[in-house]
């Protein structure tokens, strides 16, 4: 799946899990408003984390020189594109990462304590979104964007310390199962054990195609990568993620967007 749908498919997560829109979101963590539109932002960057492990990925580009090192780094430990960070046990490392990250903290006079890592780590992955989505060309822009909302979301949304490792691994998560509906799959849900398909099933048609030779598993119904049912299903998640922005920044004023229409 394309970087673009990637994020979209975090954000879009985030809104079904988080959000007040009846019959259309899960309530299965219910926010405020403030919190499901930040969060949303967040799991948007955070559904690009795997592709680090890309050169040309957006977190690649997102930071000159250094950029390319970290992702080359990533790719070197994780055995290349789409192998162990396309994976469970990285989804579950990165959010004990993030997790720990909001342990750091910095107390300031004026504002009191605030998790300096949760700023940290939201102004990443929302410079993240922002250049893969093309809000902002400019790495500089993105990070100065960046840095400003990750500090506004440590310093007026409380609850991002308990939400941001799991925007993190939702959005991470996000992104494996987008992977899981292309062509190219996933390197299997016990990687890095990847069970080869018995000979008897690897020249069987439509098997073949969901427990590859190789080890890897997919549902391959958006077909290749970039394909027009990938972006059929990119615009329908953005559609859904605006129409949930919208919701929940009604909601804030005290406004039923339902009453409206």
């Amino acid at each position: 799946m394309m970087g673009v749908n990637h994020a979209t498919s975090g954000a879009a997560v985030w809104v079904a899990v988080t959000g007040a829109m009846p019959y259309l979101t899960t309530g299965a963590y219910p926010l405020t408003p403030v919190s499901v539109i930040a969060g949303a932002c967040v799991c948007a960057g955070a559904a690009l984390l795997p592709d680090a492990d890309h050169h040309n990925a957006t977190i690649a580009h997102s930071v000159p020189v250094l950029g390319r090192v970290a992702a080359g780094a990533v790719g070197g430990i994780s055995g290349g594109h789409r192998h162990g960070a396309h994976s469970l046990v990285a989804a579950a490392i990165v959010g004990v990462g993030a997790w720990a990250l909001t342990f750091l903290t910095v107390t300031w006079d004026v504002i009191g304590t605030i998790s300096l890592g949760t700023a940290i780590g939201s102004a990443a992955l929302i410079c993240f979104a922002l250049k893969v989505r093309g809000l902002v060309k400019s790495w500089l822009k993105a990070w100065i964007v960046g840095a400003v909302f990750g500090l506004l979301i440590a310093m007026f949304v409380p609850a991002s310390v308990v939400w941001f490792p799991i925007a993190v691994v939702l959005g991470f998560v996000a992104h494996l199962g987008g992977d899981f509906l292309t062509t190219g799959g996933l390197p299997g849900l016990l990687w890095p054990i990847k069970p080869r398909p018995p000979k008897a099933l690897q020249k069987m048609p439509i098997i073949s195609s969901i427990w590859m030779p190789n080890g890897y598993v997919a549902l391959p119904l958006l077909g290749n990568t970039g394909s027009a049912r990938e972006m059929i299903l990119g615009f329908a998640l953005a559609l859904y993620v605006l129409y949930g922005a919208i919701h929940e920044t009604l909601r804030g004023f005290g406004i039923d967007l339902l009453n409206i229409l």
